[in-house]
């Protein structure tokens, strides 16, 4: 899926919602989980059949289903399966955080790219050109790397004070230099938004994928105004704010409903 079928599904159905699935048994309903032999696929298929017209892309946390083994395996091969032979025009994200030397990295791009068929993958950085590379071998699938993210030990390393330069400026402007470059995306936190304009001038042109939305606080309105380009160039993710709306019978509407009201909150901003 290349940026221009993105920029495409953005203009067509008037969102840049990303649907973050990160199935916890903790917090699914518990009527689900006694009547489903495979609750993380059947609890991640309902949703994504009721909302998959509202969103662009749909990221998939890869540790709640690593967490259950086999059985877990088993499950997010058949989901990633399932969402895109349904629904082919939904941008898959492997949320996985991989990154390791070249040859490892070559592996783990076959598994998420060929044996589950994602269109990207998020990437740890800090091991450099060789570990990143290997991702961006693949025409039309896409490395997104880890720049500047919305967990409060993100101040540690990435905005680190006692630095000339930050850490995340040091991701952005050292990765343009990566052969085929044109196809890595980026993580920017939501909740790091007065960074987004500053971020902009080193990666014009490149998708932002903007977790921290919704239940971590961070403000559409900002996102939109500091970090969208010329197309859009934004794939806002909710997780949590949609996935557990309700731990009842009416999971699936009220997730539908939180959906809905993303929805109608970046059309106005897309006019």
């Amino acid at each position: 899926m290349t940026r221009q079928d993105l920029y495409n599904q953005i203009q067509l159905k008037k969102s840049f919602l990303c649907l973050g699935l990160d199935p916890d048994l903790e917090k699914m309903p518990e009527q689900l989980i006694a009547s489903s032999e495979e609750p993380l696929f059947d609890f991640c298929k309902a949703i994504v059949d009721e909302v998959q017209h509202l969103c662009v892309a749909v990221k998939i946390n890869t540790a709640f289903f690593e967490a259950y083994g086999e059985t877990g395996y088993a499950s997010l091969s058949k989901l990633i399966h399932y969402i895109k032979s349904h629904y082919p025009d939904l941008f898959t994200i492997a949320d996985a955080k991989r990154g390791d030397i070249g040859n490892t990295s070559l592996r783990y791009a076959k598994a998420f790219y060929e044996a589950m068929p994602f269109d990207s993958i998020t990437i740890a950085p800090y091991m450099g050109k060789d570990s990143v590379e290997p991702f961006l071998t693949y025409k039309d699938k896409h490395a997104i790397l880890l720049a500047l993210t919305s967990n409060h030990g993100a101040a540690d390393f990435q905005v680190a004070k006692n630095a000339e330069t930050p850490l995340f400026k040091e991701v952005l402007t050292t990765s343009l230099n990566y052969e085929n470059a044109d196809r890595l995306m980026y993580v920017v936190g939501a909740t790091k938004a007065e960074y987004l304009k500053e971020i902009r001038t080193l990666v014009p042109d490149a998708f932002l994928l903007i977790p921290g939305v919704g239940a971590q606080g961070g403000s559409l309105k900002d996102v939109f105004e500091n970090g969208a380009n010329k197309q859009i160039g934004l794939l806002v993710n909710s997780s949590r704010g949609i996935l557990y709306a309700s731990k009842g019978e009416d999971y699936v509407a009220a997730a539908a409903k939180v959906a809905a009201s993303l929805q109608n909150q970046m059309q106005k901003l897309l006019i």
